[in-house]
This record gives structure tokens, sequence and C-alpha cells, in this order.
């Protein structure tokens, strides 16, 4: 008989067993969202070797999202959410997997503004792959863009990664499930193309690269951010600026990027092919870049891995 090890979750300061882990039912964040998170990956660099990729970038989003709502009172350094992460892996057994961090307030006073609710902190790591599925990441997904709209500047921090911000792109994905799509694509209130409902959005359109600036209300994504790199590196020319969706239907290719769905390309919009209707050639080549560089096999983009051994 096999007994599987107990999961271990970073609570707080400690790691402790899963069960241990579970909050009190009137913790503050639970009721009404107000908590920053992030998703971070780590990937097999060898035998019993990890790598957690851009984990700095990571972790200072975090800090930027507590700053962005107002918690102020932090208990952990970065460097220390940073080892704390890579603890995490390891104490779950983990070369490659999947990090949250959460930074949440906990029970206190059951209202709005709860000023004096302790701030608790918790770290999880699983086994995850491909987030949008791995005939998608090969073949392209099929999408649609939704009947929501991405909150304006003045409706949601767009710039901060908060647990009760992705009502919206939750109820678009699940608009989107409901239709027969894999993901959909939000419009921002001007009618521009903003982002997925968890990803950044690129398009290639007569060989060049083109994205939604920072300002279309979109989430300053770290792999969006690292696909900019690799492409300028590989000599793509890329453009940040506001187009509409007919422009989107007719681009060469279409493809969605993010810490969970990592590079994946986009075959169809609204039942509109997307140029030939599967991967496209930039597509794969910066998805191959991507992933060389997550799995340490590029020496030039060593700067984005935190390693460690179980």
């Amino acid at each position: 008989m096999v007994t599987k090890a107990p999961v271990r979750v970073w609570r707080d300061g400690e790691l402790i067993d899963e069960e241990a882990a579970r909050f009190p039912h009137l913790t503050h964040t639970f009721h009404y969202g107000l908590g920053a998170f992030e998703g971070i990956r780590a990937y097999r660099v060898g035998e019993g070797q990890g790598a957690v990729f851009r984990l700095r970038e990571h972790i200072a989003r975090l800090l930027q999202s507590c700053h962005l709502i107002t918690f102020q009172d932090l208990h952990y350094s970065a460097a220390q959410l940073e080892q704390a992460c890579v603890e995490t892996l390891r104490a779950n057994g983990l070369a490659a997997g999947y990090l949250r961090p959460v930074v949440y307030l906990g029970a206190g006073t059951m209202g709005i503004g709860a000023t004096n609710n302790p701030i608790h902190y918790l770290i999880a790591a699983w086994e995850w792959g491909a987030y949008l599925g791995e005939e998608g990441m090969r073949e392209g997904i099929d999408t649609q863009i939704s009947s929501l709209r991405r909150p304006s500047h003045n409706g949601v921090m767009s710039k901060a990664k908060l647990t009760g911000g992705y009502i919206n792109s939750i109820l678009a994905k699940r608009e989107a499930i409901a239709n027969g799509f894999k993901e959909a694509i939000l419009l921002n209130e001007q009618g521009f193309v903003s982002e997925a409902t968890g990803e950044n959005l690129f398009m290639v359109s007569r060989g060049k690269l083109i994205t939604p600036p920072l300002s279309a209300n979109i989430l300053a994504g770290i792999t969006r951010a690292t696909i900019l790199e690799l492409a300028h590196d590989a000599g793509i020319p890329t453009e940040e600026r506001f187009f509409a969706r007919d422009e989107l239907y007719l681009a060469d290719e279409v493809f969605l990027t993010g810490t969970a769905a990592e590079v994946t390309p986009v075959r169809s919009i609204d039942r509109r092919r997307i140029g030939a209707g599967r991967r496209g050639p930039v597509t794969e080549q910066l998805q191959s870049a991507f992933f060389r560089a997550a799995r340490g096999e590029d020496s030039r983009y060593a700067r984005w891995l935190t390693p460690f051994s179980l």
C-alpha cells in the first residue's frame, strides 16, 4: 500500500498540513474579496532540480497589489516570500509545479471597511499541466468575444492582481464554456480588445507582433513582458496599441499568454478562423523560445530563474 505524503502549505511563516490550513468561516476576504494573489510556475530543469520562473517579478507584483489595496502593515519582505515559495515546493516534492501565494484579511470586523483585521499569508503548490489543454498548446483553441466588458480603471485597479477582481473574468469564462468555447476575450468600455479572462493577448499582422497597451485596462502580465523581450531579441517587430475586434478577426495569428496558459495559440474567434486555423509560425517560434527560457535551456535568460534542489 502506497501512502501519499500530506500536502504542505506555508502560512504565516510556517509549513503546515493542508487540513490545518483551513481558515475560519468569518475570514473577511472570503466574504468580501479583498486580497492579493499571484500565480507562479516552477519548471523541472534536471533530476531533482527545479527553477521558479521570474519569481522576483511575481513577488514584487504581489507586494504592489497589496500597496494598491492599502495592505500597509506587511510582515514579510520580498526575499522572505521568495524563500517561502521555494520551501513550499520542496515540502511537497515538486521540482515542477504551480504556486499560489495569497495575502488576505482574516476574521475580525465583519463590515466593508475592516481596517483592523489581521493580514495573513498563504502559499500553496500543486502540479498543474497545460491550463488550456495540451492539444490547445499545439493546435490552438476556439474563443469568443465576451458579452461582458473589462472594467475601467475607475472600476477596478487593473494593475493589481486581486482575489475579488476576477469575478468579471469568471462570468465571461463560464459564458464561453456554456457556448462551446474554450476561452473568452474581453473588450474594454471603449470597444477595444483588452485581454482574455486570465491571459494577455497578442496578434500577428503582416509580420508584426501587436498587443494592447497597458493603458487598455489590462494586467501588466509577466509572461506578456517575457514575450515582448523574447520577440525583441529574435528581431520580431513589436507594437503596443489599441485595436478593435474586426482587426483581431483579420489577424494572421493570435495567441494568449499567462503563467497558467503559458503561450497558447488561438485558432478561431467567434467561429471565424484565424489565419490558417492552427498554430502559426511566429506563435510557434515564441512558444519554443519561452519554454527554452523557462526550462533553463537558454543561458541568456538565466536571470529569470530561481533554481532549487529537492
